[in-house]
């Protein structure tokens, strides 16, 4: 793929002025919307391969479009807000965010995320080439080559962030990944205070595959260590 189509949705016009700005002089085809509707919208129209997404905006809020996106699709979504506390970050990564960035943010930090959101999400089928397509575990069972997952035979939606957590551990069945481990693994960055992050994506992934939550069959956690398939 040669250019990305990369939406900024944000009702403060000149945040989407600059950032479109800087988006296009790294190469990027960059869509605009205002609020969330305009954004749902956009989706159904264009082809985009990655979102940044307001947090706080009028008609539909960046969180509720954010619920509406995930129903459908699982391309990166960036969340962009002013809040800066940790149970807001949480939130939002529970509800299907990929990342989460803070205003005022730097800009050269947010191309470096953009950069890996689709590095991580476009180069999965080109990995899955050089390895076995399908992975097995009991009634989970993941394709590497269409990034799908189905569980006892259905079709589960994965965010791209949930896929490349689920494809590190069905892997390496039994084998305990610290959540230092695989923040570097999947997020490609150095770890730092990363159990939060980590830890609401597993809570995701396991709301998903499990059919008890909270007595996991597949997904577990050893306590002090770390995460791990169980091995079935």
């Amino acid at each position: 793929m040669d250019t990305y189509n990369i939406l900024i949705v944000d009702d403060d016009r000149e945040i989407v002025k600059s950032l479109g700005k800087l988006l296009e002089l790294e190469g990027y085809c960059v869509y605009r919307a205002y609020d969330g509707m305009e954004a749902l919208d956009m989706l159904m129209r264009e082809k985009i391969h990655l979102i940044l997404l307001d947090v706080m905006m009028p008609k539909l809020n960046g969180l509720s479009a954010l619920m509406k996106i995930r129903e459908k699709n699982n391309i990166p979504i960036i969340m962009l807000s002013a809040k800066t506390e940790e149970s807001d970050k949480v939130l939002g990564l529970s509800m299907g965010a990929d990342d989460y960035v803070t205003k005022p943010y730097n800009t050269a930090e947010l191309m470096a995320r953009v950069k890996s959101q689709l590095r991580r999400y476009f180069s999965l089928g080109a990995a899955a080439k050089s390895s076995e397509e399908l992975l097995v575990n009991g009634g989970l069972a993941l394709n590497k080559h269409t990034k799908s997952l189905t569980v006892d035979g259905e079709e589960v939606h994965l965010t791209a962030t949930e896929y490349k957590i689920l494809e590190l551990l069905m892997s390496h069945p039994g084998y305990v990944f610290s959540a230092e481990e695989i923040y570097d693994r999947v997020w490609q960055e150095q770890a730092y205070g990363v159990e939060n992050t980590v830890m609401v994506h597993i809570r995701r992934i396991r709301e998903k595959i499990e059919i008890t939550p909270k007595n996991p069959k597949y997904l577990k956690v050893v306590w002090g260590i770390g995460y791990k398939i169980e091995k079935l």
